[in-house]
């Protein structure tokens, strides 16, 4: 994991660039803050830019307002915005910041196979362009429906685990900073400098988050996998930036 000196110098950092100490610790880029080179929809060959554009060196979803959905609330015919490269043991780190009542998140251990097959997280019936993976929540906790899941809440394990009490949620239309570190079957989510979700596959206590989750029916959901990263589209207007990654 970074130092507390590499997070004090990243979240101090310009947007979009490595410190030298970043670039030492194996940091590089996966958003050069001016284009989206490197990303790719889902089940698509390039960028869906009626969905996701540059705007001020952030990456903007592009609101689509009220469009048909599938049970879970996601657009039936979505655009996740996804990394042309895939990763196995891995450190992310991101800035995001959402509009009034938004939903997002960043997904990872995402195949792209499974996610077509499967039509999204547990749809059948074919392609939305929507990726099947673990879920980084990002919300409006205070004015989105979801907010009133715990498992459901901005840095939690999407339908499966809660933040918990260190999580300290900035402000809609603040920039909060998030990491995730995923390494062998562990995984763990930070918020704001603190770790607000810690978790094990393969253990007896995540099977049983699985088999209550929305994910029980899908075989292999919850194994580890070379996987694409992935910025969701749920509809909603949210920005991210700084979108770094390193190998563990």
């Amino acid at each position: 994991m970074i130092t507390a000196v590499l997070l004090l110098s990243a979240l101090q950092s310009t947007p979009n660039t490595l410190s030298p100490a970043e670039k030492a610790a194996g940091w590089h880029l996966l958003f050069d803050g001016r284009t989206l080179h490197g990303w790719r929809g889902v089940g698509y060959d390039t960028v869906p830019t009626a969905h996701w554009v540059v705007v001020h060196g952030t990456i903007k979803k592009v609101a689509t307002g009220n469009v048909p959905r599938v049970a879970d609330g996601r657009p039936l015919v979505g655009g996740d915005l996804m990394t042309v490269d895939s990763f196995v043991d891995f450190e992310l780190s991101f800035e995001w910041k959402v509009t009034p009542g938004a939903n997002s998140g960043v997904k990872y251990n995402v195949s792209e196979a499974m996610s077509i097959a499967q039509g999204g997280a547990g749809t059948q019936g074919g392609p939305t362009h929507s990726a099947l993976g673990f879920e980084y929540q990002v919300l409006d906790d205070a004015r989105h429906e979801d907010g009133k899941l715990p498992t459901h809440r901005a840095a939690g394990l999407y339908d499966l685990i809660a933040p918990n009490a260190k999580k300290q949620l900035h402000a809609v239309g603040e920039w909060n900073h998030s990491r995730i570190v995923f390494r062998g079957n562990h995984g763990e989510h930070w918020l704001n400098g603190q770790k607000v979700v810690d978790f094990n596959l393969g253990t007896a206590h995540m099977d049983s988050l699985l088999a209550a989750s929305k994910y029980k029916t899908i075989s292999g959901f919850g194994q580890k996998r070379t996987g694409h990263i992935v910025l969701q589209d749920h509809g909603d207007e949210v920005y991210f930036r700084s979108i770094k990654v390193r190998p563990l």
